[in-house]
């Protein structure tokens, strides 16, 4: 007898000797033994494994059917969707009232089900109507009118060529810790040309955001046709939604944890932020009003008019390599002068500036704000800086730091 064979004989055998007494158990396995010629206690093993017995017993049949568990959904829907404690004393003076007022379709006898039902009973029918609910609520999108009304935009589907299209990000000056109020910079860059505009604002409220972004604008020597910030909700509000509105700006946005989407302010805050104020704290209104004299008049003038931008031209893969082909330095007011799509008086104008502007005094006049920034955060401290937190200094600072006596009070 074969293996397939031994199976089968085993499977006809197997629910007579499982219902069978301790006899009748014995005989079978007494024959089962003779005809295959297997050991005793290894075919005991194998009746027992995976017992499966046919449903003697009839299953009850179910009090509270669906019929009504689809009354009850619909009365917990209209009552909030409270737990079983709380509604069983809303199902037997409200049922009757619902049915009466068209609101509830049930025959008399879900009705009467419906009144006798228990807390724990509510509770277990209502079981996979609350897991829904969980789940619904997990998904849901947060502020989902701007969420579908504000497109997002990658990095690829800017048009380079067109000078308007800016992205706005913000600088945390937070230091190492996250807490209470503190001044974050407003950066604007535009894609085609890399003019640049800061703005520093104290907080992540909405409202001061949105005054700083009206600020930062109005020193733009171009037309303002797109802005595109991340998703922070400082800058994806309703303020901000209304006013591109009003003013036919079109308003994108990166998607969420893609810092590649804002690659053109990303690359900027370094070179134009944290190169120049560092990594420390700035958290009090002197320090606000140093930055903003700053980025307002001497950086911006130093970065746009004296600061060369390289522009990639192309991209193409050769054999697996990446081989990036760029156009010549120029500033950005070169670019936008080259642009064509400024008017003749603001050109006039950018002339104008340039021609009076002397870039190693705005070097000099950059430092003497930053010393003095770098001033006001050690008074603020009240002790002077140890060697380990210098490391946190811009580049532009730690030449005035050096040069203080390395002395160290104790508190």
């Amino acid at each position: 007898m074969n293996i397939e064979a031994r199976k089968q004989y085993m499977e006809t055998l197997r629910e007579r000797y499982l219902k069978a007494g301790k006899e009748e158990k014995g005989g079978i396995l007494d024959e089962y033994c003779r005809n295959t010629g297997q050991e005793r206690k290894y075919v005991i093993k194998k009746f027992r494994y995976k017992v499966k017995l046919k449903e003697t017993r009839k299953p009850k049949k179910e009090y509270y059917d669906g019929y009504v568990k689809a009354a009850l959904v619909q009365i917990w829907k209209i009552f909030d969707c409270p737990c079983g404690q709380r509604l069983k004393p809303l199902l037997e003076p409200e049922t009757d009232r619902l049915r009466n007022f068209g609101e509830l379709k049930c025959s008399d006898e879900v009705a009467e089900k419906l009144k006798k039902m228990g807390s724990a009973t509510i509770d277990r029918k209502l079981k996979h109507e609350k897991e829904v609910l969980l789940l619904d609520r997990k998904y849901k999108k947060k502020n989902p009118l701007l969420s579908h009304q504000i497109p997002i935009k990658v990095s690829a589907d800017f048009d380079r060529a067109a000078v308007g299209h800016t992205q706005v990000d913000l600088v945390e000056h937070c230091g190492v810790s996250a807490a209470g109020e503190y001044v974050n910079s407003m950066a604007f860059v535009d894609v085609c040309s890399g003019w640049w505009e800061g703005e520093a604002v104290m907080g992540k409220g909405q409202e001061r955001a949105f005054a700083s972004l009206k600020n930062a604008r109005s020193r733009l020597p171009f037309r303002l046709l797109g802005i595109h910030p991340d998703n922070q909700n400082n800058l994806i509000n309703e303020h901000v939604y209304e006013y591109a509105q009003k003013q036919g700006i079109e308003l994108t946005r990166s998607r969420p944890y893609k810092k590649n989407d804002n690659c053109f302010v990303e690359q900027k805050n370094w070179t134009h932020v944290r190169k120049f104020v560092g990594y420390l704290r700035y958290d009090t209104e002197e320090e606000l009003e140093t930055l903003n004299s700053l980025y307002r008049n001497e950086l911006r003038l130093y970065k746009n008019f004296f600061q060369p931008v390289i522009k990639l031209k192309n991209k193409t893969r050769i054999k697996g390599k990446i081989h990036k082909k760029y156009d010549e330095a120029k500033t950005p007011c070169q670019r936008l002068m080259e642009s064509g799509q400024i008017d003749v008086q603001t050109k006039q104008e950018l002339k104008r500036i340039y021609e009076r502007l002397n870039p190693a005094e705005l070097k000099r006049n950059i430092d003497k704000k930053l010393s003095l920034l770098y001033k006001i955060y050690k008074t603020k401290s009240g002790r002077q800086m140890v060697e380990p937190a210098a490391k946190k200094l811009a580049p532009s600072m730690v030449s005035f730091y050096m040069t203080q006596p390395k002395t160290v009070s104790v508190s």
